[in-house]
């Protein structure tokens, strides 16, 4: 019996010793594990909170110090910058001032850019385009091409005239150089049209009272 009990305790002492060594292992384990855990979850938070802050930041960028310059529409932008240049000028006599003269002529300038028809053909020296359409279409080309034509004669020793047509008018432009005939074909018509830098100043003297198409 006595060896029975001494057998029966040196197998639990054993048993406690091997439960004693295990236990701190497995409690190590855990807690590296819930730190290792912590680590990640704290790192995700933190690179989180960032890009909250970033986009938090260029959120503030675009409502605080972006400089926005698109108006949305060109003839809008055009008009609004009329508006700066008169507003930023102490001398603007507001009693003269006629936007809407000029709201008008960039109707024009957008019926005849976009909506004319312009049928061009090579003639000797240059190049002639008949310009066509209906509605306000006509009466903007009937408006625009033969004042533009008076600008065409001021650039590069060219020679540009007018005819009218039963519904629009024909531009010719011509040059006696051989260099300028190439340049007057290879711009075409919406080419001529934009040539020269006289829109601006005119825009500014029709918004100004000063000067009608």
């Amino acid at each position: 019996m006595k060896r029975f009990h001494r057998a029966r305790g040196i197998a639990l002492a054993a048993a406690l010793t091997a439960f004693a060594l295990a236990t701190p292992v497995s409690v190590a384990l855990a807690d590296e594990s819930s730190t290792t855990a912590g680590h990640m979850m704290a790192g995700h938070d933190h690179s989180q909170m960032q890009g909250m802050q970033g986009a938090q930041g260029m959120g503030g960028g675009l409502m605080h110090g972006a400089a926005l310059s698109a108006p949305g529409q060109d003839a809008f932008g055009a008009i609004q910058e009329i508006v700066r240049t008169l507003e930023a000028d102490p001398n603007t006599d507001w009693s003269k001032v006629d936007l809407e003269a000029l709201r008008q002529h960039l109707i024009d300038m957008n019926e005849v850019t976009l909506k004319a028809d312009a049928a061009a053909k090579p003639v000797d020296g240059g190049l002639a385009i008949e310009v066509t359409g209906a509605g306000r279409t006509l009466g903007a080309i009937q408006r625009m091409i033969p004042a533009h034509a008076q600008e065409l004669n001021r650039l590069n020793g060219w020679s540009a005239r007018t005819e009218a047509l039963p519904n629009g008018v024909r531009l010719t432009v011509t040059s006696s150089d051989a260099k300028e005939v190439a340049h007057i074909r290879g711009l075409g018509f919406i080419g001529l049209l934009v040539s020269g830098a006289h829109h601006q100043p005119h825009h500014l003297a029709m918004a100004k009272g000063a000067f009608a198409h």
